[in-house]
């Protein structure tokens, strides 16, 4: 993994209290001091890697820039005139340094001026929860300072890469999502345990780049969305020469003495490969905040109420205690975490000030989405984009319910966007509300469809008036009225 730089401390001269005092400067951290700040509180954040964390450095900027110049090329061949122009494959050095501009070469300071113009304070260091609304950090030459905060703590911590139990994976020093976001080489020959969304698009970005990648997954791929959307993935990393194979899980892995590494599979087949990654989901980052000294439980993911304060084990809201983002396992998404950010900087401004909190659902103060319009896009070949229910959870969860699937290659604006477009499209309807709950499309370039559907399913827009958003011709968006006609149209009018 690549060598980090971190700026100073902006917190000159110290204090010893803070009305709100912020574990963690990724970019829930950071939006929940924001937020507070701009409600008039005093905010510490305490980070002990770098400011902007994982989606800065490890995870959503590089793996994104990773995968845009593969998906560039990809757009071009699929349209003819643009395809006959087009020579040579992608330039593996040109996209790690693009990568890299992405990532700021992993320095921060540009994130830790941001902090100085929205006046939060910086520290430096390892915190630790010792008591009620009191912080120890210790810094990294090893000296301890001792914080207080007057209305809040909020735990920001995010996660890590969960290391499943398999003999031998441990000491082969397997690859997370770390290290192969950041690497400086592109690997020969690529393993990649998982077939979550970091395991796939990780796939797709190596595939593209010249690995010669075999994704192993226990299940299917990318079991949390519809069925089809994870074989359509499949299929595409299979034509684009990767091994995908579902249903395996590694009996032993090995690092060799050449600094390979053999992985043993059911039925006796060993594969060899240059580097493994590891995508089997998170961990909290809760090992060693202090939770106990609280009366929760370390290393353990954080319950929370809607506007993210901590629950006790009776289910009793912590009023100082706050959980944002990964650490609460509600959604583990960045922009999920930021939308709890705002909600939780603004709830703690609100109660610090004795002003009222609105905790009702979609209130000011609260993260309704986080329970059923959660969107999220996987930036694979294809894309896949998803908000809210699979019609397996609807099914479960609703009385009524109905979707409709259509396959987008019929679209019009498609059929233009790429040559043989293939992609499909799932709307799950409550048929009792007569609403939206559910949207899932597979295709590519279409991550931008997906904030329709994310607006009509918070918003409960009713059916018959999504007939009178008219999408404009020929554009992909017109994949809203086909599914409209195929439902149906409603015979009474309002």
């Amino acid at each position: 993994m690549r060598s980090t730089t971190t700026s100073a401390t902006t917190d000159h001269p110290q204090r010893d209290d803070y009305d709100l005092i912020v574990i963690g400067a990724g970019a829930v951290g950071e939006n929940v001091a924001d937020r507070a700040v701009q409600g008039g509180l005093s905010v510490l954040i305490v980070e002990s890697e770098l400011v902007g964390g994982e989606c800065s450095y490890w995870a959503c900027m590089p793996s994104k820039a990773l995968l845009r110049s593969a998906s560039v090329l990809r757009a071009a061949h699929a349209v003819g005139g643009a395809r006959e122009a087009v020579t040579g494959g992608l330039d593996a050095a040109a996209v790690l340094a693009r990568r890299d501009g992405f990532t700021s070469h992993w320095d921060d300071s540009g994130q830790v001026r941001w902090l100085q113009k929205a006046g939060i304070a910086l520290a430096r260091g390892r915190a630790r929860i010792d008591d009620e609304r009191r912080v120890i950090i210790e810094d990294p030459d090893g000296g301890h300072r001792t914080v207080t905060a007057r209305h809040a703590v909020a735990i920001c911590t995010g996660s890590g890469a969960a290391i499943p139990d398999i003999p031998g994976l441990g000491d082969a020093r397997p690859w997370t999502s770390r290290e192969i976001t950041s690497t400086e080489t592109i690997p020969a020959r690529l393993a990649i345990i998982g077939g979550g969304v970091v395991g796939c698009e990780m796939a797709t970005a190596f595939t593209a780049l010249g690995s010669s990648v075999n994704l192993l997954s226990r299940g299917a791929l990318l079991t949390g969305v519809e069925n089809f959307a994870g074989e359509a993935v499949a299929e595409r990393l299979r034509a684009d020469g990767a091994e995908v194979l579902t249903g395996t899980s590694p009996e032993r892995v090995d690092r060799l003495d050449d600094g390979t590494v053999s992985i043993h599979l059911p039925e006796g087949r060993t594969i060899i490969v240059d580097e493994l990654v590891v995508a089997t989901g998170r961990t909290p980052g809760t090992t060693d905040v202090g939770l106990e000294t609280v009366g929760l439980e370390p290393g353990a993911w954080i319950t929370v109420d809607d506007t993210l304060r901590a629950l006790d084990a009776n289910g009793t809201p912590l009023e100082w205690l706050y959980a944002v983002g990964d650490v609460n396992h509600r959604a583990l998404l960045t922009h999920q975490g930021k939308y709890q950010a705002r909600a939780a900087g603004d709830a703690i401004a609100a109660r610090s000030s004795g002003a009222s909190v609105d905790d009702a659902p979609w209130g000011a103060h609260v993260a309704t989405a986080d329970h059923d319009a959660v969107p999220q896009v996987t930036f694979t070949s294809p894309e896949v984009a998803s908000v809210g229910l699979t019609l397996a959870e609807a099914e479960e969860r609703l009385g009524t319910v109905r979707c409709v699937d259509y396959e987008l290659g019929y679209v019009a604006g498609a059929a233009v966007h790429a040559d043989g477009y293939r992609g499909t499209a799932r709307m799950v309807v409550d048929e009792d509300r007569g609403v939206i709950v559910g949207f899932t499309v597979v295709g590519d370039d279409i991550a931008e469809l997906l904030h329709a559907a994310t607006v009509a399913i918070v918003g409960a827009v009713p059916l018959d008036r999504l007939w009178h958003a008219v999408p404009a011709y020929p554009t992909m968006s017109e994949i809203w009225l086909r599914l409209l006609e195929e439902y149906g149209r409603p015979t009474a009018t309002r």
